[in-house]
């Protein structure tokens, strides 16, 4: 499971015209489910997303979490994070996740997140969304677990 995470000002996900999930300061997290990733592979994944120290502290270096400056979380599916690109001009998909299973982790990662913090929105599997945000920074990782 990898999320590529990006340290925003604010960020909303839009589907059909209509604002599925939004935050303030934060993480937006894009996260691409790959064959084979399982509970497991989620809760890693979660434990970094609300630990990983991205934020700055007073003097200015990152050191400080998701939690501890109170941020939102938002996370949209992505199945292109997926993707392998080291041949040719074309993506290969083949390492995803199929769409039933990354559906069923994308949405135990929502339900896992949203139990262990108050401040988790998300877009929607499978959906053309439109991804807005401000990008803090920049600040931009990419997670696996």
């Amino acid at each position: 499971m990898k999320a590529l995470i990006q340290r925003v000002r604010h960020a909303s996900v839009t589907v059909d015209g209509r604002e599925t999930g939004a935050i303030e300061q934060g993480l937006l997290a894009f996260i691409g489910v790959e064959k084979g990733d399982d509970a497991q592979h989620a809760e890693r994944l979660l434990h970094k997303l609300l630990h990983y120290r991205v934020f700055a502290d007073e003097a200015g270096k990152m050191n400080l979490n998701l939690q501890q400056v109170e941020g939102g979380l938002l996370l949209v599916s992505q199945f292109t994070l997926a993707a392998d690109t080291r041949k040719g001009l074309r993506p290969s998909f083949s390492s995803a996740a199929p769409p039933a299973d990354g559906q069923q982790r994308f949405e135990a990662l929502v339900e896992r997140a949203r139990a262990a913090w108050p401040r988790v929105a998300s877009g929607e599997f499978g959906a053309d969304m439109q991804v807005a945000l401000v990008n803090d920074g920049p600040v931009t990782f990419l997670l696996e677990s």
